[in-house]
């Protein structure tokens, strides 16, 4: 996290840009020109939360994702008492036995947690946070050098 005092702190705006990968651009640009990028900032003005609805969540799609994540630490666990195995044959089989066991437990919290629910946030859904636009800030010193990298001229 920036802090406020950071920002405004010998910073000057040189460009502003409706998305990020704009702003990034102008970033990498001035510093493929040498010009002197530490401590320059993209500070995104007027932010929004949004979350995105991908999908609806099922009895199904929640065993799904139980058991994909059980079957990861199933994995990790079976792997771990693997190491402690002399032949190769019982250290295939406890790794085997991790995946499979970790999907079956992972299914069933999966199913428990969804059905605790009781209805409620049955969908699926992406977070993020997306602002206005975004601002180009960089040291007063350098500000001048940056307006004529980009052939602007000084607000």
């Amino acid at each position: 996290m920036v802090s406020s005092t950071l920002i405004t702190t010998n910073k000057e705006p040189i460009a502003t840009y409706r998305s990020y990968q704009e702003a990034q651009k102008t970033v990498d640009f001035l510093s493929d020109h040498g010009f002197p990028v530490k401590g320059t900032l993209i500070v995104g003005v007027g932010l929004r939360s949004i979350e995105q609805v991908v999908a609806r969540m099922t009895y199904l799609r929640a065993a799904a994702w139980g058991a994909l994540s059980g079957a990861w630490f199933g994995l990790l666990i079976g792997l771990f008492f693997a190491i402690f195995t002399a032949t190769a044959m019982p250290q295939i089989a406890l790794v085997l036995y991790g995946l499979l066991w970790g999907a079956v437990a992972g299914a069933i919290f999966g199913l428990i947690a969804h059905s605790v629910h009781g209805g409620r946030r049955d969908f699926v859904s992406e977070s993020g946070l997306v602002a206005d636009k975004y601002e180009v800030l960089v040291d007063s010193d350098h500000a001048a050098k940056a307006h004529e990298l980009l052939g602007k001229t000084p607000h």
